[in-house]
């Protein structure tokens, strides 16, 4: 076992790096999604080696990857996007009201969350994945679901692989 999955375990909803306001965005585009008919799981890692803030699976079996930006700083800061594209089917940015629209990338789709709900201001354009690139990401979510369920159901576990 890891040490990122042992952190996933000790909190299995957040990883301690979020900020506030980074959860608040989260927290409405999530359940936008929701509405959507999408499941939704924050910080999955993918097989780059980077972790998608959000990775939705959609009715269709689309994968969406949603980039979580909770200020102008934070977006400059990001040169990792683009490297999302190639682990979904649709990319997009979601950040909340104070943070200008204007400053994302046309190339990406844009939710706007206040926390409790959340609207998109721009769709993303669609990218098809490959087959096994689908099935890889899709282990991954249902694997990192499955844990942090797993962690919720036995708050113990995490002592246990420690010591184990």
């Amino acid at each position: 076992m890891t040490l990122d999955n042992r952190v996933l375990l000790d909190d299995p909803l957040s990883d301690g790096r979020q900020s506030d306001s980074a959860m608040m965005v989260w927290r409405g585009t999530a359940r936008m999604m929701r509405q959507m008919d999408f499941s939704c799981l924050a910080e999955v890692s993918l097989a780059s080696g980077r972790r998608a803030d959000l990775l939705a699976l959609g009715p269709k079996h689309e994968i969406w990857i949603i980039e979580v930006k909770s200020s102008i700083a934070d977006l400059r800061a990001d040169t990792k996007w683009p490297d999302y594209r190639q682990h979904c089917d649709r990319l997009l940015f979601a950040t909340h009201p104070d943070v200008p629209a204007d400053i994302f990338p046309e190339e990406a789709g844009l939710i706007i969350s206040d926390g409790y709900e959340a609207h998109m201001l721009r769709e993303a354009p669609e990218h098809k994945l490959a087959a096994a690139t689908r099935k890889s990401v899709t282990h991954r979510f249902a694997r990192a679901a499955a844990n942090r369920l797993h962690g919720l159901a036995d708050p113990d576990l995490a002592t246990a692989l420690r010591t184990g």
